[in-house]
């Protein structure tokens, strides 16, 4: 072989070794692309719960659940998403209490039941209950009788305190005189104090109402604004929204204003008429809005604020509950005796049906707490009001509550009935005693007035005071 041959043979062995390489790794490529691979996939992440829109009318949540003592937040928080819910509110006053949101929007009976059932966790669960206004409807026609005696020094100069019979019966409107609360007696001792704070736990309050707004409460500079952690900072300079978890509990049906301006419209100012309080602070707690409706949960954060704000140095010392209904919450019962614990009386209606609540339960008036009075309601003859409920173990005095006319909503006045009506006065009384005596307990507050009645014969095997609140005697005149 020449050497120009062996060259060109080199060269076509290379070229052919070099061809068979590169078929090799082709066939391995594909032999390897047609083989499972053998990589792990990540694990599948279950998909986080997604809440179900609903509508206004829906935003409610559905539960209330006290959790026990040694279960943790961080516990309950595990429990609750696992349920697919989540914690609407946590309510600090009573430890463990929880407004829970069903996200799949069950039947929130069936929902509570769920909850209940984890005994080791659970103490009870019950549904969010609503709340209704329930008194009678008719409004009274306005009395224009002149009063015969102008000359009582503690008489207000508001003009349409004489037809304000519940303070100073002479019997206009065919009433009975002296069927009243001896007003102008007790007003010679006190007229009230500025110092002394009421909450009205209702509609909210028209807190621009000529006749109230001198007595409506706002938050001071020193005392914080109000945070709560799953609602957030809210700026209550005027009170509490907790219908719609907002800052201003502006009055929009008027149930709440008429309350208020019993308890302490301003006395003496020449507009209007007075409330049993001259002078007082009214702190506005909405939790029902305009068709006069609500929930336990709303009434309870309610609650729940008016206590961190008396431990923030605010005097709330009353609370005024014109509403109720029978159905039993024991969550609104734990709020209540929360707020006895933090010294604050708790007044609330007996209810308008009529009945005994002895036999049928009214609540929050039937709670067996030593902060609550139950309030029935007389008319201007001291006969027990055909509307309003009694009870000889369960409904403790009674107080004007027919033809009681009071602030209302766009500056004006009318009269209305009911034993929202009476609660007012009982709870104004117990404002008038504490600007006498600012440090007087719960327990002998409630006492005090529970003994400072006039036996009334209509009320005897009705009340357990048989008797009408007499707010001089209350004060010692």
């Amino acid at each position: 072989m020449n050497r120009n041959n062996f060259w060109i043979h080199l060269g076509i062995a290379v070229v052919l070794i070099g061809l068979a390489a590169i078929i090799g790794q082709v066939v391995r490529w594909e032999t390897m692309l047609r083989q499972p691979t053998t990589v792990s996939e990540p694990a599948k992440l279950t998909p986080k719960p997604i809440a179900v829109k609903r509508s206004s009318s829906e935003k409610e949540p559905e539960v209330l659940v006290k959790f026990r003592p040694n279960v943790s937040l961080a516990e309950i928080k595990r429990i609750v998403i696992k349920n697919n819910d989540s914690v609407e509110d946590e309510i600090e006053t009573v430890k463990g209490l929880m407004a829970i949101d069903d996200l799949d929007n069950a039947d929130a009976k069936k929902v509570a039941e769920q909850y209940a059932a984890m005994t080791d966790f659970v103490v009870y669960a019950e549904p969010n209950f609503e709340i209704k206004l329930d008194d009678p409807t008719a409004i009274s026609p306005k009395d224009s009788s002149l009063r015969e005696d102008d000359s009582n020094p503690t008489q207000p100069n508001d003009p349409m305190f004489a037809e304000q019979w519940a303070l100073n019966n002479i019997g206009q409107g065919g009433g009975k005189e002296k069927a009243d609360l001896s007003a102008l007696k007790a007003w010679i001792k006190s007229q009230g104090s500025k110092e002394v704070v009421v909450a009205v736990l209702d509609s909210g309050v028209d807190y621009t109402h000529p006749d109230l707004v001198s007595n409506m409460w706002l938050r001071p500079e020193n005392v914080p604004q109000y945070k709560d952690d799953e609602l957030g900072t809210i700026n209550d300079l005027h009170g509490l929204n907790a219908a719609d978890n907002q800052s201003d509990p502006m009055d929009d049906n008027g149930h709440g204003t008429h309350c208020s301006g019993i308890i302490g419209a301003e006395g003496n100012n020449d507009e209007g008429i007075t409330g049993i309080n001259w002078k007082v602070k009214i702190m506005p707690l909405k939790f029902m809005g305009r068709g006069g409706f609500g929930t336990t949960k709303n009434a309870i954060e309610s609650i729940n604020y008016a206590i961190d704000r008396k431990q923030k140095g605010v005097n709330v010392r009353v609370i005024n509950a014109s509403w109720g209904s029978t159905q039993y919450s024991k969550a609104l019962e734990d709020a209540i005796r929360a707020a006895g614990e933090a010294g604050i009386l708790f007044v609330a209606a007996s209810g308008n049906n009529s009945t005994d609540n002895d036999k049928r339960p009214h609540y929050p008036s039937n709670y067996n707490l030593p902060n609550v009075i139950s309030v029935a309601a007389l008319d201007r003859n001291d006969q027990l009001a055909s509307f309003s409920n009694f009870g000889i173990k369960t409904v403790h005095i009674a107080a004007p509550g027919k033809d009681i006319l009071s602030t209302w909503l766009n500056d004006s006045y009318r009269e209305a009935s009911g034993t929202s009506m009476a609660t007012p006065y009982i709870a104004g009384t117990a404002a008038l005693i504490l600007a006498s005596e600012p440090k007087l307990s719960v327990e002998k507050l409630r006492e005090r007035i529970l003994q400072s009645s006039d036996k009334i014969d209509s009320l005897n095997g009705k009340v357990e005071s048989g008797g009408r609140i007499n707010a001089a005697k209350a004060l010692g005149n």
